[in-house]
């Protein structure tokens, strides 16, 4: 995995700006692991997806997270800094089935993946998809020694699933403590790689997409010629120009 070049930022930027979160994610891991197809792609547990889109952005933008998030109380914006190296994330798990029993309830579970992700994102509530989501991370399912269809699970036992799932891939749901300065509120805020590398590549795209613009209007050059430049080359004629 290497940084993005000023060529592939603005086709990732491209590819991904009128799709979905999920769908811009798979996108986003794409660019992140090269090397794998489609459907292995959309097979890495959440865990793994997250440990290879900050490991892009790592190399991409640096270490540093720089956040804002409102506060859901009193509405203030609270600025958070952040480094990757200090959220501790490993690779992730594979996508391996494990057994779980709880209270009578026997499962065999497999971690969620972003192709799960994927598939959720259509669905007409978040209802709808906590359901399609259980269904597809159980593989079996029995209660009291009878076996039972995913779909039969009662809200209780999806719940059961949900825990399980946190603890099988720790990694798929990365929440931040965070207390509001203001108001005093506590609470906890997901932390999405996705959400962060598309935030630095949407501004990156648009910034380079403004030099390109100045730059072909000022000296006729191809769009293709100034990409392949440096960002100093770039910054440099940019600065002859405003000077």
């Amino acid at each position: 995995m290497g940084a993005l070049s000023a060529r592939d930022l603005l086709l990732i930027w491209e590819r991904g700006e009128r799709r979905c979160p999920a769908e811009r994610a798979l996108a986003l891991l794409a660019a992140a692991c090269p090397e794998l197809p489609d459907d292995a792609l959309a097979a890495l547990s959440l865990g793994r997806r997250e440990a290879r889109l900050f490991g892009l952005y790592r190399e991409t933008f640096g270490t540093g997270l720089d956040l804002a998030t409102p506060c859901p109380r009193c509405g203030a914006t609270l600025e958070i800094a952040l480094e990757i190296d200090d959220l501790g994330l490993g690779d992730g798990v594979d996508a391996e089935p494990v057994e779980i029993e709880e209270g009578g309830l026997l499962l065999r579970l497999r971690p969620l993946t972003g192709g799960d992700l994927a598939a959720a994102a259509a669905c007409a509530d978040a209802a709808e998809a906590r359901l399609l989501l259980a269904g597809r991370a159980v593989l079996a399912a029995s209660r009291g020694g009878t076996l039972i269809a995913p779909s039969a699970l009662s809200d209780p036992e999806i719940g059961v699933v949900s825990r399980a799932l946190a603890g099988l891939d720790p990694q798929a749901e990365i929440l931040l403590d965070l207390d509001c300065p203001g108001c005093g509120h506590h609470w906890q805020s997901l932390l999405d790689a996705a959400d962060c590398l598309w935030h630095e590549i949407d501004a990156a795209a648009r910034r380079l997409l403004r030099e390109v613009h100045l730059l072909a209007r000022s000296y006729s050059w191809r769009e293709a010629d100034i990409l392949a430049m440096s960002a100093a080359r770039r910054r440099s004629y940019l600065e002859i120009l405003a000077g």
